[in-house]
């Protein structure tokens, strides 16, 4: 305990009569207990006798821990996509607005139509679609968030050049979706499962993942259940979708049990102001939970 520096006054001895014995000694090394008396009080006291080496078995030695660091160089890709977290950081005015958003429609339609959906297109219904559709719809309605600044000019795009976060070998990659609001549930959902292909064999150009005009990413299916997402420079917002669990809400004056999901919109308030923001994201979120008006597109 004296090479530790360990204060013997803080270990709690479990030998005879309260003494403190190796095991004890050990433990007080390995949690790393405070010092804060004279470290030459003789070793003797922790020495164990007879009867308690019978009370508590001594270890041959002491907890190994492993302290080798590694160090391994950044990647050319890390290296930029740093600089440009940092440069969002210190160049936009981001915020992040929250909402909450009821699944029990879009789980139930996708549940009953799954099935006959892969039969149909070849490939699966997933969420993703539901938010992409519902995203196109609202930036029709509030443009300022398919936005972005160059200059002294804010650009507006009629159309949504959808970016979306896929996880590959080498880091988060975001190819985009050209015209997604132009696509059906099924196109996008194609469009989702060939570029994330792409992503994950490394096969992704440069010009497949830049001119996006606005970005969804889902941390839900690592478990997030809330985080605030870094805009994509040069857009202006970026929608974070996270993991579905059951929680209780109220429903006409009854507690009920639904699947729901906690949305975040992240964006410039340079370009965006409050009213849009939180505006869009409600949007969404009624696209969402009434999905019948979303597919009529009303």
């Amino acid at each position: 305990m004296a090479e530790n520096s360990i204060n013997p006054e803080q270990v709690v001895g479990t030998g005879r009569d309260g003494r403190i014995i190796k095991a004890d000694a050990l433990q007080a090394v390995a949690t790393g207990a405070a010092s804060t008396a004279d470290p030459a009080r003789t070793a003797a006291e922790s020495t164990p006798t007879a009867d308690s080496a019978s009370a508590s078995p001594p270890t041959a030695a002491g907890p190994l821990f492993n302290r080798d660091t590694r160090s391994e160089k950044m990647s050319q890709l890390r290296k930029t996509v740093a600089r440009r977290l940092v440069a969002v950081k210190n160049e936009t005015a981001m915020l992040t607005t929250f909402n909450e958003v009821d699944m029990s429609a879009v789980s139930e339609l996708r549940g009953r139509y799954k099935d006959k959906f892969k039969e149909k297109y070849q490939v699966g219904l997933g969420y993703m679609s539901f938010f992409a559709r519902a995203v196109c719809l609202a930036l029709q309605e509030f443009p300022a968030v398919n936005a972005r600044i160059e200059g002294d000019e804010m650009i507006f795009h009629p159309y949504v050049d959808l970016s979306v976060a896929v996880s590959a070998p080498k880091g988060l990659m975001v190819p985009v979706i050209r015209n997604a609001e132009s696509l059906s549930l099924d196109q996008i959902e194609k469009e989702v499962a060939r570029l994330a292909g792409r992503a994950r064999n490394g096969q992704l150009s440069l010009e497949e993942m830049n001119g996006g005009t606005f970005t969804i990413t889902n941390g839900g299916v690592f478990g997030s259940m809330l985080s605030t997402p870094i805009i994509n420079a040069p857009q202006s917002a970026i929608l974070g979708m996270h993991n579905i669990v059951d929680r209780p809400v109220a429903i006409k004056g009854e507690v009920k049990v639904h699947p729901v999901m906690y949305v975040a919109l992240s964006y410039d308030h340079r370009i965006i102001d409050g009213k849009d923001s939180v505006g869009f994201l409600y949007r969404v979120k009624e696209y969402i939970e009434d999905p019948g008006r979303m597919l009529l597109g009303i």
